[in-house]
């Protein structure tokens, strides 16, 4: 019976020496994969064109993650910190043997400024940066945040359409009532009302001739009939109707 519990014992004895050697070899481990001095990061490879975000952006980002191992460093917290930098729209990291990351950056694509102090990006996305001086020349579009990408594509429909005719879309402004407003590069203001504004700004373009002909300037022009316009003259500003048999809407 005291041999049998011998063998009992032994075995038990061996078992526990066995997980505790598995235990602890997996503590050291984990903590030698944890040790940023044994296995840190050394570098950082990013790729993209970047037009916008520096080296220096980037570097204050991540200066308090890669104080971590090239193994515990969190890729999300890392893809995170680089999508918080106002320039950056999308980022993409992976590791690579071994210490190194190995980042895919693209930049916000700025088609318009946005309610004065924003940005619109080619997609009608809303989004916060710091101004740009080689910016500047983008159009000023205005609007509720959830309404970015349809003025977006309606400035782009009227810019067209007065670009091959002469003129030039400084700014277009959708209003809480969604009643739309264009103002041209040599400074006319049109008002376009809610419904059918390429048909008003086409008959914007036709009647232009006949008030440029006049010898006061047009500082407003007002297209939410059905037929004819009402006009605003900058040296007077007074408000003239022409041909207009119809209330605006």
């Amino acid at each position: 019976m005291s041999r049998v519990n011998w063998y009992l014992w032994s075995g038990a004895g061996f078992l526990f020496f066995i997980v505790a050697s598995f235990v602890f070899g997996g503590y050291q481990l984990h903590k030698f994969l944890n040790d940023a001095s044994t296995l840190p990061i050394e570098a950082v490879a990013i790729k993209g064109e970047r037009a916008y975000t520096s080296d220096k952006d980037i570097q204050v980002a991540l200066q308090d993650l890669m104080q971590r191992s090239f193994f515990s460093a969190d890729i999300t917290l890392v893809q995170q910190a680089l999508e918080d930098l106002p320039w950056v729209y999308r980022a993409s990291v992976r590791r690579e043997w071994p210490a190194k990351l190995r980042v895919y950056l693209q930049e916000q694509q700025p088609a318009a400024h946005w309610n004065g102090d924003a940005w619109l990006n080619v997609h009608g996305e809303v989004f916060e940066a710091p101004s740009h001086p080689e910016l500047e020349h983008l159009p000023q579009l205005s609007g509720p945040d959830d309404m970015g990408l349809e003025v977006l594509t309606v400035y782009a429909q009227i810019n067209s359409l007065l670009k091959i005719n002469g003129f030039t879309l400084a700014s277009l402004n959708l209003t809480p009532r969604h009643a739309w407003h264009a103002t041209l590069g040599n400074g006319i203001v049109l008002d376009l009302g809610r419904e059918d504004k390429i048909a008003r700004i086409q008959r914007f373009i036709t009647v232009y001739p006949v008030l440029a002909k006049q010898d006061k300037s047009v500082a407003r022009v007002d297209l939410r009939y059905d037929t004819g316009l009402a006009v605003g003259w900058g040296d007077a500003q007074t408000r003239e109707p022409i041909i207009n048999d119809q209330k605006p809407r």
